[in-house]
């Protein structure tokens, strides 16, 4: 039977502190469930990025860092606002897995409520590898290209992911 874990991310945008954590993850297991979650959400300043786009990014981070992509599944879950049926929820788009990965700690509690093994992950530089702050860098036009594999900062590039970014955080109120 093979050993799989989920990990559990919005991925706004997927940094180099994401990429670090799945190498971290992928030595205990033999497959890997990397669930994007908020899938619903694009468009707005915190979940800038479609669910599409975070998977095109994942992908290629993953692939450029040399990561067997056949071990890996890429499933986008949107959020049931009700707690109590978030689990089952995600279970029903995932395939099965062992163990979760995570350090949020609601994500943490639901799963052990859930029944299963919750493990934490390893923060790699927590606060520059964070994607409220690597978004934030974008928006005061800062370095924020060597906080993401370069596969990202290409594709982010491609999308006008910057000037997405700039326009949702714009207001049409007067001042």
């Amino acid at each position: 039977m093979v050993k799989r874990g989920l990990l559990v991310g919005r991925f706004q945008p997927f940094h180099c502190g994401h990429l670090a954590a799945i190498n971290d993850v992928l030595k205990d297991i033999e497959e890997l469930v990397i669930v994007i979650g908020s899938a619903q959400y694009s468009h707005n300043p915190n979940n800038p990025f479609t669910a599409g786009e975070r998977l095109t990014m994942i992908r290629a981070a993953l692939e450029e860092a040399g990561i067997d992509v056949e071990h890996v599944w890429i499933v986008p879950v949107p959020d049931v606002h009700l707690h109590m049926m978030w689990v089952s929820a995600l279970e029903g788009y995932t395939p099965r897995f062992d163990v979760v990965y995570s350090n949020e700690p609601l994500t943490r509690r639901l799963f052990m409520e859930a029944g299963y093994k919750v493990k934490p992950i390893p923060f790699h530089d927590r606060k520059i590898y964070s994607s409220t702050e690597i978004r934030e860098k974008m928006l005061r036009n800062e370095n924020w290209e060597k906080y993401v594999p370069k596969s990202v900062a290409v594709f982010l590039k491609k999308i006008d992911g910057i000037n997405r970014l700039r326009d949702l955080v714009k207001s049409d109120k007067v001042q």
